[in-house]
């Protein structure tokens, strides 16, 4: 009798076993790369050490064709249990109610407390619950060459938009063809647009509740306006009405502009061209209203309802973003990490960040995020106001008219979206 009890338990106790082993996450990567895949495969693989009963497949997608690729695989049944979630991405998939309500999950660790506010309302960005735990942010501020500054008699970055285009005269009075700011006219240039137009506007909101677009307001204008003036007055370099990312993060490490708005990923290089006491980051210039609207991007990782490993996944989105891994994922992947007293570290308490985290802890700092819920807004941002605004630095047609098309063309895809919810 003794033999059979014990036969039964070690076969219990084996097919336990079994069935912890047998517990295999699937994770799915969308913005990748060597460096940061690399990051994430040591960050599960000390997951996996820490937790043997479970084990984790990583499948990192090309970015170029991620979108595609990861709605194929949910529509063909090979949902990921826990997936790298953008933030433009993530309205989609929470609308469809696709996600886990992570809600409960945050109250009961704890991590309301420990998380930044702008991080909670990101992760709740989407229906008020939080269906995502965001790993870091892509925030605009304001890089600023202090050796330029110096030699034009100032000892700091301009705090508001009317200091901005006065530094930018002192520059230029230096007669040494160095340009105040690296203007971003070609592509991805859009975000520059509509921080400046919010600023001067005061609101981060794009439209109205009937669906009208508030780009063609007479502040919002004036935003625009005060770009194109810029650049023709010769406050940026004449043939950066083309630049795009490499270009105006170039332009600033070898000097051509003294000032340029980046995110943090932007760090990355310019630390290698550039001695760290010879520049600093700034926050956005406050507009007249005593605000500013960098825009804000983040990505981060979320949990589909079909995975059948829930607990599991949780565990290893806990790991990801505790604060000892997402310190270390955000000094390698150029990202803000989303900690209160991350600022603290080391790492991070310096000139070159001291910027950001102003604007992430700061209430005069509102991120301004993109309305990527509309299906047209990618042709909007990467084709349509990348060629008006060239038309428009470059005289050929006046700040109204763009800005005018762009009003139009919005609203007529945020009506057509309202008519869908």
């Amino acid at each position: 009798m003794r033999k059979i009890l014990f036969c039964s338990l070690l076969s219990l106790s084996i097919a336990s076993t079994l069935a912890l082993a047998d517990t295999k996450l699937k994770l799915v990567e969308v913005i990748t790369s060597p460096d940061r895949t690399a990051v994430l495969r040591q960050q599960v693989a000390d997951f996996e050490a820490n937790n043997p009963g479970i084990t984790v497949e990583i499948t990192s997608l090309p970015w170029g064709q991620a979108f595609e690729k990861l709605a194929t695989m949910v529509q063909s049944g090979q949902t990921p249990d826990v997936v790298e979630m953008p933030d433009s991405w993530q309205g989609l998939y929470a609308s469809n109610d696709m996600l886990v309500d992570l809600e409960g999950r945050i109250a009961a660790s704890g991590l309301e407390e420990k998380l930044t506010d702008k991080t909670l309302a990101m992760a709740r960005n989407t229906g008020g619950k939080a269906n995502m735990i965001p790993y870091g942010f892509y925030l605009r501020a304001m890089f600023w060459n202090k050796k330029i500054f110096a030699q034009a008699g100032m000892t700091e970055a301009p705090k508001t938009m009317a200091e901005f285009v006065e530094a930018s005269k002192k520059i230029k009075a230096l007669g040494t063809g160095v340009s105040g700011y690296c203007l971003r006219g070609g592509v991805g240039g859009t975000n520059g647009w509509m921080m400046f137009m919010a600023a001067m506007r005061g609101s981060p909101e794009f439209f109205d509740e009937q669906g009208n677009s508030l780009l063609s307001d007479p502040e919002s204008i004036k935003g625009a306006q005060f770009l194109v003036d810029l650049y023709k007055n010769g406050h940026a370099p004449r043939d950066s009405v083309n630049w795009g990312f490499n270009e105006i993060v170039s332009g600033f490490y070898s000097g051509k502009c003294a000032m340029l708005d980046q995110d943090p990923d932007a760090l990355i290089s310019i630390a290698k061209s550039m001695n760290s006491e010879d520049f600093a980051v700034a926050p956005m210039p406050l507009g007249p209203s005593g605000k500013a609207y960098p825009t804000i991007g983040y990505t981060g990782w979320s949990i589909f309802k079909q995975s059948e490993n829930k607990d599991s996944s949780w565990k290893l989105i806990s790991h990801l973003t505790s604060p000892e891994e997402n310190l270390t994922w955000a000094k390698k992947i150029g990202v803000l990490p989303i900690h209160k007293g991350a600022e603290k570290n080391a790492f991070f308490s310096t000139e070159q960040y001291s910027g950001w985290f102003e604007e992430l802890n700061n209430p005069n700092y509102i991120p301004l995020t993109m309305p990527t819920h509309l299906k047209g807004w990618g042709y909007f941002g990467s084709v349509m106001a990348k060629d008006s605004s060239q038309e428009a630095l470059l005289g050929m047609i006046s700040t109204e008219k763009m800005v005018e098309d762009w009003a139009a063309y919005l609203t007529k895809e945020q009506q057509a979206w309202m008519k869908t919810q």
